[in-house]
């Protein structure tokens, strides 16, 4: 078209150039704008027939112009793209009069006025938005897009966030990051499972010698008495490879520490010493096939033997059978096996007993056999097995004593009178299991953020016609993908931390309470490992899938979180039992009504909240302010608590069985949970930062725990709306508020997983490491 002598004879020609270009560019014309172009062009009464001729010959698909032909076109826009103004650059029309005028030597201008509105007429044909034409179009001297520009930053010290962090426990962490990152750790890539197994055996065993197994252990049996440092310890080992962490877990943690909190000092004496070194590998053998989350209803037997004074530890039936039991198909030695005491007949309830499996070769103990569990979905470093009993006889010694016990006359004995209690009792002591699992959970999280982060911060993709690719980061869907599950992270870290204090200073009053705290922590936790971890292997793309990024084994290692130590739906309805019933622990009987006056009351909203002003209230000030927030979650969780009691009241009141009043509760119960926990880790969060002194540190924790409350309060939003606590208008405004933070956080996202101080060792992801 360039070359043609028509155009040279008419430089009016030269305004379809940027039309033409722009079709082709995209070939993007459909048959009904083809006809309504050339019926346009076919009205220029100024065009002479073959100028006519000339550009409809280019409305045609089946003949499309060269590749080379397009580039020329393209070629001679930029070349007067420096003459023209910014309004110009917003119109097809006027980019190409300007070159029509550039090229024009005698032109005949009456014709060429003529033509203008014709012109007009085609672009909007076209259906080319302008502003999208003008970024086709511009020169390479155009101004860079927000997208080009937005980079990385830091607006705090990152030293100072992390011993936020790591508060008391820093040096601690240090320790044991540096340990991991020792080439001694350095992970296994094999599909051999008795290989990875052994491997992990190894790393525990130099983790015991460095004293770490016995950290929480009494200092008499060659521990350090620090509770506190064990969970840390676990939590940090969570940035390595996660089989280490459970057989870590259930080796010191579930095995040791149950002999120690079940057992007294002749139990203390014969095995914890042993134990905190691993020269007695042991397991903790609970959940039975037919019997996981409801330990109350296991069937392994322990029948006490007047005439021997010996216990015999029975599986009547497969369903009893001990599953899933970490550390049993190969290296366990011994198994705390919870059971049933049977005495003269009578059922005493759950106790537990400390029972051997093997000898120091290996050799299975007479009337035990295990049964490897095989491959599973993950964790396959850790050698979990099914264990049945055929009367296997113990001494009446190693019955774990310190809530239940046989007396020299062979008669149950127990401090506890009540069996609920004593259960219950008994089952809280082992809440550590519940502190432990979430803080791994948070570690796994990290991980995950920290790779996806970035990566998305480094990888480039697409970008302005004419200018640079730009970091998939910048991209706001990238941002609300991540940033959101940045925010959840710090919020659980804080709230985390609250839990494991709560429960290093229990005292047996409020031992309920951090029981179902520790169990809606830990539920809301895993699951949201498990949807972080989903989200960036989502967000890597295929960088994702491939195992040399770690994002398959942080996945596949980290689903079992939301079952073991109890499944979550589960635990949830546990705290909203817990909540229901204030400060009982049973809830057979449902006598938790005669407080429903009282909840209801804790419900009521004041007016300043529900006022039409406030209800509708989308100014920024308001909506980002940490009082709304937790007034909004405290609504929440007290009207979906009075609520559930109404109902359960209704159904009761209607002569419908407690069980089955339940049953009909169950989802709602399941809320009532969740609102609960949600609030404490908001509360927790906000607690957090009005300790926080440095000035740098306290802004970006804020802008992190505003974007947590908000992107909840998103979430549910269809509730607000239901009860009317919040105007269509107020939760739009939030969806807005919340991609503006998003944003904000994407500055310093980068820096924010810094602060986690994962060493580049323990990532062992190419994608995350630093370029220099």
């Amino acid at each position: 078209m360039i070359n043609s002598p028509l155009l040279k004879a008419n430089p009016s020609l030269y305004s379809f150039l940027p039309m033409f270009y722009m079709v082709w560019a995209d070939d993007v014309l459909t048959p009904s704008e083809i006809k309504n172009i050339q019926s346009l062009i076919n009205k220029q009464s100024w065009l002479k027939n073959e100028e006519r001729e000339l550009l409809l010959s280019y409305l045609n698909p089946a003949k499309p112009p060269s590749p080379n032909e397009i580039k020329s076109w393209l070629t001679e826009i930029k070349r007067i793209s420096q003459e023209l103004s910014p309004e110009m650059k917003t119109s097809l029309v006027d980019i190409g009069n300007k070159l029509a005028e550039l090229n024009s030597i005698g032109r005949d201008e009456v014709a060429f006025q003529n033509a203008q509105q014709p012109l007009r007429d085609i672009e909007d044909a076209l259906g080319i938005i302008s502003r999208e034409s003008a970024f086709h179009l511009a020169s390479n001297d155009r101004a860079a897009t927000e997208a080009e520009t937005l980079a990385s930053q830091k607006t705090f010290s990152v030293d100072k966030l992390r011993a936020i962090l790591d508060g008391d426990q820093a040096a601690l962490i240090a320790k044991v990051k540096t340990l991991l990152s020792d080439p001694e750790f350095k992970y296994l890539d094999t599909g051999d499972l008795t290989e990875y197994r052994e491997k992990v055996l190894h790393w525990c065993k130099i983790l015991a010698s460095q004293g770490y197994g016995n950290r929480a252990y009494p200092k008499e049996f060659g521990g350090a008495d620090d509770m506190e440092g064990y969970f840390t310890i676990m939590e940090t080992l969570s940035y390595h490879d996660l089989s280490m962490v459970i057989k870590f877990g259930v080796q010191f943690g579930l095995f040791g520490m149950s002999i120690y909190f079940l057992g007294t000092q002749k139990h203390h004496k014969k095995y914890l010493a042993d134990a905190g070194t691993l020269n007695l590998p042991g397991c903790f053998a609970m959940t039975e096939t037919g019997h996981g989350s409801n330990v109350k209803g296991i069937e392994t037997t322990a029948t006490y033997d007047h005439k021997s004074g010996k216990i015999t530890i029975h599986t009547p039936n497969p369903k009893a059978q001990k599953e899933y039991i970490g550390n049993a198909a190969l290296h366990g030695q011994m198994a705390t096996v919870f059971a049933k005491l049977i005495i003269d007949g009578t059922d005493y309830g759950v106790s537990a007993f400390v029972v051997p499996l093997r000898d120091k070769k290996s050799n299975m103990h007479t009337g035990v056999t295990i049964k490897d569990c095989g491959r599973k979905m993950g964790l396959n470093g850790v050698d979990n097995g099914v264990i049945r009993f055929d009367n296997v006889v113990i001494p009446k010694e190693s019955m774990l004593d310190r809530f239940a016990s046989i007396d020299e006359n062979g008669q149950f004995a127990s401090p506890i009178s009540s069996d609920n209690r004593r259960f219950f009792t008994m089952l809280g002591t082992l809440v550590g299991g519940r502190i432990g699992i979430p803080r791994s959970g948070l570690s796994a999280t990290k991980s995950g953020l920290t790779i996806a982060i970035r990566y998305a911060d480094g990888r480039k993709q697409f970008g302005p016609e004419g200018g640079s690719e730009v970091p998939i980061l910048n991209y706001r869907t990238h941002q609300r993908r991540l940033m959101p599950l940045l925010s959840n992270a710090y919020a659980l870290h804080f709230a985390l931390q609250y839990l494991t204090q709560r429960f290093l200073k229990r005292t047996e009053e409020d031992m309920q309470e951090i029981e179902a705290l520790a169990a809606g922590l830990k539920s809301w936790a895993t699951w949201n490992a498990t949807a972080s971890l989903q989200e960036c292997r989502e967000a890597l793309g295929g960088k994702g899938y491939l195992a040399e990024n770690r994002i398959a084994a942080l996945k596949n290692d980290t689903e079992i979180y939301t079952t073991f130590e109890g499944d979550n739906t589960v635990l949830m309805q546990l705290v909203a039992k817990s909540r229901l019933s204030e400060f009982r622990q049973e809830f057979g009987h449902m006598n938790l009504f005669g407080m429903l006056n009282y909840v209801t009351d804790q419900a009521k909203v004041s007016i300043q909240e529900m006022n039409p002003i406030t209800i509708r209230n989308t100014d920024k000030e308001h909506l980002l302010d940490s009082e709304f927030h937790l007034a909004a979650f405290r609504y929440r969780e007290k009207s979906i608590l009075a609520s559930s009691a109404k109902r359960l009241k209704h159904y009761i009141d209607q002569g419908m069985d407690s069980f089955d009043a339940f049953n009909q509760c169950q989802y709602h119960l399941v809320m009532v949970g969740h609102a609960y926990i949600e609030r404490i880790i908001l509360e927790q969060f906000q607690q957090k930062i009005e300790e926080v002194t440095d000035e740098g540190s306290k802004h970006i924790l804020t802008k992190l725990c505003q974007l947590f409350a908000l992107s909840q309060i998103e979430k549910n939003k269809g509730w607000y709306l239901e009860a009317d606590y919040m105007a269509g208008a107020k939760t739009k405004a939030i969806r807005q508020l919340v991609n503006t933070l998003c944003l904000e956080v994407r500055q310093n996202a980068v820096a924010l997983t810094d602060a986690f101080a994962i060493p580049d060792a323990l990532l062992a992801a190419p994608i995350a490491v630093r370029k220099p």
